[in-house]
């Protein structure tokens, strides 16, 4: 009989003093599914939810985000085939100085991840995919990244490599090659981050 899946809450705490999040993830032997919210205050305060469904191999079916701030709100509805096709619905209530929602599908044609700007969680997917947390080469990604409080969506082409294993987890480096960005990444035993540099640290890690 298969293992039932796993239930983790998590709390991140940003490192640079304007946002936390909360995300609630369901684990399974090769996917996942989460919820989350995220509180920001810059580039203007704002709320976002989101949802995220992955099938087997963790790659991403669905990403749905809601933000909204004052006088404004936006949704994404993020959509893929599971083969490199994407679908992206997008709208927007009120005005706020944001690049609009959404995007053209074609940009993130053959990505099988999405990335959700600010969040710790979807660094987990590549890393699971390929076995990262432990001794693997090196692997260069295109993600469907969607940029935050804005929701829209652009191509980003990342490396990710694993560096170190840790009593409690495993250390990998991200490398964001469409801003020349590198850090490494503190992982859990379940490719969950648990530090994230300049970004977010767990709540209760220290």
């Amino acid at each position: 009989m298969a293992a039932a899946p796993r239930r983790r809450m998590l709390v991140w705490r940003g490192l640079d003093g304007f946002r936390a999040e909360a995300c609630e993830v369901e684990l399974d032997a090769d996917r996942l599914a989460a919820h989350g919210t995220q509180i920001g205050a810059q580039p203007l305060p704002y709320r976002l939810d989101y949802e995220l469904e992955t099938a087997a191999g963790w790659i991403t079916t669905r990403l749905r985000v809601r933000a909204r701030g004052e006088g404004w709100s936006r949704e994404l509805d993020l959509r893929h085939d599971g083969s490199g096709r994407w679908a992206i619905d997008a709208s927007q209530d009120g005005e706020a100085e944001l690049d609009p929602p959404g995007g053209d599908p074609a940009t993130v044609a053959g990505a099988l991840d999405c990335d959700l700007g600010l969040c710790p969680l979807t660094n987990a997917m590549p890393v699971l995919r390929h076995g990262l947390l432990g001794p693997a080469p090196a692997r260069d990604f295109v993600m469907a990244w969607v940029a935050v409080p804005a929701l829209s969506v652009h191509p980003s082409e990342q490396r990710y490599e694993h560096v170190a294993q840790r009593p409690d987890g495993s250390t990998v480096r991200y490398v964001g090659r469409h801003r020349d960005f590198v850090v490494e990444l503190e992982l859990d035993g379940d490719g969950l981050v648990v530090h994230y540099p300049e970004l977010a640290r767990r709540a209760g890690t220290g």
